[in-house]
């Protein structure tokens, strides 16, 4: 079940934002692509409920992709990013967009990646989105998956990922806290071919990484030291 957490701090979306373009069909997906077409090394970025038209997400696989990687931010939600004004919602939203769906839809896409020449490729998802990585993750789908404060993910779920696996978790968090973090930490731990980096940043809540405000400087520093993680992960796992 989401938790409150997943929907609070709801981005002013545009469509335009971000300094890629968006594209009608990527692996039968809508999507946003950024970055060099001709990299072998490719990231597919999976957003939170609110979708891939949020300006501070484009600005992550900008980011990313100066990194050198070719970064696809698909339209998992298909135009219906969560609305916090429609009173049927969650339970309504979740029920129309269950993570399992946005797993299979992310196959054609990253087959779209190879058909183009991508040798290598990883998966970052916040929130919802996480979900959508672990599950790649435990399916040889990616050589590697970096999650971000995690919509519902068990201990089960990562017993069975395949591949390196980075978390970044927030000290207030209701779907995901620390003590569920660590018990992920000891699970990777216990798994010696599976390399892991579990990291818990103080004094955030969950979504911090991409639903932060810019006039709070502390926000902004943890967001910015989660985006480094992130593509320190991928600079060691994919290239």
């Amino acid at each position: 079940m989401a938790s409150s957490h997943c929907f609070e701090n709801p981005p002013a979306l545009e469509a335009a934002s971000g300094g890629g373009v968006v594209v009608d069909d990527f692996g039968g997906q809508k999507a946003y692509i950024t970055g060099s077409a001709g990299s072998k090394a490719a990231v597919v970025l999976i957003s939170d409920a609110f979708g891939f038209e949020a300006p501070k997400l484009r600005k992550i696989a900008d980011k990313v992709a100066s990194s050198g990687y070719f970064v696809v931010v698909p339209d998992f939600l298909h135009g219906d990013p969560y609305d916090p004004s429609n009173p049927n919602n969650p339970g309504m939203w979740m029920q129309a967009h269950n993570p399992k769906k946005g797993f299979e839809e992310a196959k054609p896409v990253i087959a779209a990646l190879k058909e183009k020449g991508v040798s290598s490729v990883g998966a970052a998802g916040y929130c919802w989105g996480g979900i959508v990585a672990v599950e790649l993750a435990k399916a040889h789908e990616i050589q590697t998956a970096v999650v971000l404060h995690p919509g519902p993910i068990t201990v089960d779920d990562i017993k069975e990922v395949k591949c390196p696996i980075s978390i970044l978790g927030a000290e207030n968090d209701h779907l995901s806290p620390p003590e569920l973090v660590k018990q992920f930490e000891q699970v990777l731990s216990a798994n010696s071919g599976v390399a892991h980096f579990v990291k818990i940043f103080p004094g955030v809540a969950h979504g911090w990484s991409v639903r932060y405000s810019d006039d709070d400087e502390d926000a902004v520093k943890s967001a910015e030291e989660a985006l480094g993680d992130t593509i320190n992960w991928f600079n060691k796992n994919l290239k």
